[in-house]
């Protein structure tokens, strides 16, 4: 009998709180949650493309979408999520399907917690 192991993935989540910091200094504190929650609803949009494109099999626009989601992320210190979206990018470019496949779940995983510890951390409510 075959034995089936489960594997528990646990991702580091990386932020740049300097990146928030400087962001909350230059704009104030209503100017910075703006920009935040502005950039959190894109990268929330992004991500679901992200996704619809990779069902369609159009790894052209999983590339760029993907590379969109670096900028927003770089923006508000999300450097994990933004790293991660270069692994997709280079996979999708290479047409590497099981990277693409294993990066994007791995995307997920880390946007999911990024999204939160970012909220968590401004104390943003929804």
């Amino acid at each position: 009998m075959a034995q089936v192991s489960v594997l528990q993935v646990e991702d580091e989540i990386r932020l740049d709180p300097d990146r928030l910091g400087s962001l909350y200094y230059q704009l104030g504190d209503q100017g910075a949650e703006d920009v935040v929650c502005r950039a959190m609803e894109e990268l929330a949009v992004r991500l679901a493309d992200v996704d619809a494109r990779f069902r369609a099999q159009d790894w052209d626009g999983v590339a760029r979408l993907a590379r969109g989601l670096i900028a927003i992320a770089e923006q508000i210190g999300m450097v994990g999520l933004a790293r991660v979206a270069g692994d997709v990018v280079r996979s999708a470019k290479a047409l590497d399907f099981p990277a693409i496949s294993a990066t994007l779940a791995r995307l997920g995983r880390i946007a999911d917690r990024s999204l939160t510890e970012v909220w968590d951390t401004q104390d943003l409510s929804v």
